[in-house]
């Protein structure tokens, strides 16, 4: 429900108004509540904007170790979704690192070399 601030130019009072659509806000004339005047200014009191999200699949390596140092969570989290898919924890990351240099180091069923 949009919500809109103004202050009269009659007597200076502020108030906010609320119109169940942005329809009905352009289709309403707003008065003062305290002197009936139409003599209205819209007041901002708060922008909110909206940033471009952020592509991580174009960083380069350098790029995204600074994301990584930077030690913020949900640039990481966001990172890690854009460039593998969501499916890559970084901190299950030293595991499987260690269980691949595992699999690596043993030796292989049947091979009967030694």
């Amino acid at each position: 429900m949009p919500a809109y601030d103004f202050r009269c130019q009659q007597c200076g009072s502020e108030f906010e108004l609320f119109y169940k659509s942005y329809a009905a806000y352009d289709a309403a004339t707003p008065t003062c509540p305290t002197c009936g005047s139409v003599q209205l200014d819209r007041v901002i009191r708060k922008v909110s904007v909206q940033q471009p999200e952020r592509d991580f699949s174009r960083m380069n390596a350098n790029e995204m170790l600074n994301v990584l140092e930077s030690g913020n969570e949900k640039q990481v989290e966001k990172m890690f979704e854009q460039v593998a898919g969501g499916g890559t924890d970084p901190r299950r990351a030293a595991d499987a690192h260690q269980a691949a240099q595992a699999q690596q180091a043993s030796p292989k069923s049947g091979d009967n070399t030694g």
